[in-house]
């Protein structure tokens, strides 16, 4: 372990080396450039490859193919990159291929602006290409816990075949604090892949050949692999959720919020009890799988209000956060959209705002 003073961006490039990516492939787009930028330097120090591809379109690709050939490979982006993606991930998704993507969202929708911080929290768990697949979806909401789960994911990646997308914002990406990075990784210690990888064929002979193909012939092949998928969705539902419960106790209202709104919204919940309101955060940190069980588990009957924040409007995580409590309150909804920071004090005057009109 090592201590450093970095930025986000940096410590997850770092995270990302240590736990064995050797290939990176990615193109410049705001607030991310900087990862890309140091892995073009960091890389080649450990006997890997950074790749600045045509687009984002080509890089999604390149990392199929890395990954089919055994790699750990990597790429990052912002929204609108993210979106050129979709059909690389969905061929990923159907091609079973581990890999790891970094979102680091910025304003939109399109272009959106640069000047600000925002989540793209639909377009990660929900709309990830053609057919409906899905990616493992994780938002970390400080530097270090981004630096654990960038170094983990791309372990997850690799025990169920499948892209792992860490979900974070302009906010943690330029922020800069002190962090704990892990030791690197001997590539000998990783994962034993020679049962599905194209390059560990038994022979040179024809027949011997391997495919990663997203196509399958006949239909009922097609559907036999949507089923398997829908098992591994529930593997990751079993195994694999994660969230952090902040004073939830004895709460009465109940914050939801991811990401780096999650941090704030924790400041937010001190600062509510030092004025005698008992609040709580609910922070789901796996947005899928989405920890719906454990949020329709809470204690109803003592919580008097449930709000979740975000930076999206409208809200985005709030159809989760609302079937998930299914009915047993109303959820209500508090966002900044169009770059603007959600702020401790603007979620402390809307809690005191909610709970005064309930009456209480």
């Amino acid at each position: 372990m090592s201590t450093k003073f970095i930025d986000g961006n940096v410590a997850m490039a770092e995270a990302a080396v240590a736990a064995g990516c050797r290939l990176f492939a990615g193109f410049p787009i705001t607030p991310q450039s900087p990862m890309p930028e140091y892995l073009s330097g960091r890389l080649p120090e450990v006997g890997g490859s950074f790749i600045q591809a045509e687009s984002e379109v080509v890089s999604a690709n390149i990392l199929l193919g890395a990954s089919c050939g055994g790699l750990r490979c990597m790429t990052s982006t912002s929204g609108p990159g993210f979106s050129l993606m979709a059909e690389g991930i969905s061929f990923i998704i159907g091609c079973e291929a581990p890999c790891v993507f970094i979102d680091v969202a910025r304003p939109g929708p399109g272009m959106g602006g640069i000047g600000g911080c925002s989540q793209d929290y639909l377009y990660a768990v929900k709309g990830l290409g053609a057919g409906g697949g899905r990616a493992f979806v994780i938002s970390p909401s400080t530097i270090q816990e981004a630096v654990n789960i960038v170094y983990e994911s791309f372990d997850i990646a690799d025990r169920y075949r499948t892209p792992v997308v860490v979900l974070t914002d302009k906010l943690l990406a330029a922020t800069t604090e002190v962090v704990e990075l892990p030791p690197l990784r001997e590539l000998s210690t990783l994962p034993d892949k020679s049962s599905w990888l194209i390059t560990k064929r038994d022979s040179m002979k024809f027949e011997d050949k391997r495919i990663c193909q997203s196509m399958l012939l006949p239909v009922s092949s097609q559907e036999e692999f949507c089923i398997k998928l829908a098992d591994k969705y529930k593997a990751w539902e079993e195994n694999e959720i994660r969230y952090e419960e902040f004073m939830l106790e004895d709460a009465e209202a109940v914050l939801f919020a991811y990401g780096s709104v999650g941090r704030i919204v924790r400041e937010a919940v001190r600062q509510l009890r030092k004025e005698g309101i008992k609040a709580g955060l609910f922070r789901p940190i796996t947005l899928f799988p989405f920890p719906r069980k454990q949020i329709g588990s809470l204690n109803y009957g003592r919580i008097k209000k449930a709000i979740c924040v975000e930076m999206a409007i409208p809200g985005q995580m709030l159809e989760d956060v609302e079937r998930s409590v299914e009915g047993r309150i109303e959820v209500d909804f508090y966002g900044r959209g169009g770059g603007m920071l959600v702020t401790p004090e603007e979620v402390v005057c809307q809690v005191k705002h909610q709970m005064e009109g309930s009456g209480d």
